[in-house]
């Protein structure tokens, strides 16, 4: 995927180009992967662009550095302002992808971090459309396993971590699939490489529980969908066997957003086409993104204009 990013960039602390946000080659994460990140979706609905759960990402973004030490030099509300200033100076009127994310600076090779280590934070932002076709997609189990919580903290959205994603995503694109579905060491349904997972099941919503997986915001978003729509969810560990003979199953992510998955494997779910409970939670988000549910506009959605 190439980006078309805007032309302002903000770098600690200041809106610039992009070509002048740059560091030294002996900028630590670049050796060992010490970034955080996070994904923020913007929504332009024809009268303004909607930041959605704008607060939810800045929580995790700095809860992500605290499990490494890293120190985030930029009070929430600062933060906010880098992510909703770098839509407004680039006079974004689109829907778009903002990215912020800070990481371990001139730090030398010393693998021991602490607060004390020098950091930098910098936020850009480019046009973003539908990641997957939300008529469905092609997903492969993939044979390298989920990174355990055991070795990495999952919850921590970390460069590092998604060495794991990358090499899976390679596989799936490899054997013609749009997806991966990693497992861990029994057999269980963890993550696709950048979403999380749900299935369908007698009418019931199922996913992974966060032993596993990381707490998705969308994640997070599905449920509160479902509990005002009356249907249930249950997290449990989900064998690769009852994965395959689900109803529907869905990926949700920030980037994906809600994405109908229609075979696994090369074998259909349901008829191969998008199910009906997957559909309406699909139309759930949309509706909500663009502002048009009321209960949810002043909770999740920062305006820019």
């Amino acid at each position: 995927m190439n980006l078309s990013l805007y032309d302002l960039v903000w770098f600690d602390g200041s809106f610039v180009p992009i070509e002048q946000a740059t560091v030294p080659i002996t900028t630590h994460t670049l050796h060992y992967g010490t970034s955080v990140f996070e994904g923020v979706r913007a929504y332009w609905n024809g009268s303004n662009l909607n930041l959605f759960r704008l607060d939810d990402h800045v929580k995790r973004f700095r809860r992500s550095g605290a499990y490494y030490d890293m120190s985030l030099n930029y009070t929430d509300e600062q933060i906010i302002q880098a992510i909703v200033g770098i839509c407004q100076k680039n006079n974004v009127k689109e829907s778009c992808y903002v990215r912020p994310f800070y990481f371990v600076g001139d730090h030398g090779i010393s693998m021991h971090v602490t607060t004390d280590a020098p950091t930098k934070m910098a936020v850009f932002a480019f046009p973003f459309g539908d990641l997957f076709d939300k008529a469905g997609i092609s997903v492969i189990i993939s044979t390298w396993l989920k990174s355990s919580d055991a070795s990495t903290p999952i919850q921590a959205k970390m460069g590092g971590n998604y060495l794991n994603s990358i090499i899976s995503t390679g596989q799936a694109k490899s054997m013609g699939a749009d997806e991966a579905i990693l497992l861990d060491a029994s057999d269980n349904v963890c993550e696709a490489p950048g979403e999380n997972v749900f299935v369908v099941s007698g009418g019931e919503l199922f996913t992974p529980p966060t032993s596993l997986v990381l707490d998705g915001i969308t994640r997070n978003t599905v449920f509160e969908f479902a509990k005002h729509m009356n249907i249930k969810v249950t997290e449990k560990y989900i064998h690769k066997s009852e994965f395959m003979d689900s109803d529907e199953i869905f990926l949700a992510g920030t980037a994906a957003e809600i994405v109908p998955v229609t075979s696994v494997n090369s074998k259909l779910i349901g008829d191969g086409k998008p199910g009906p409970l997957t559909m309406t939670i699909l139309k759930q988000y949309r509706e909500t993104v663009m502002g048009n549910v009321p209960q949810y506009v002043d909770s999740w959605l920062t305006p820019v204009y």
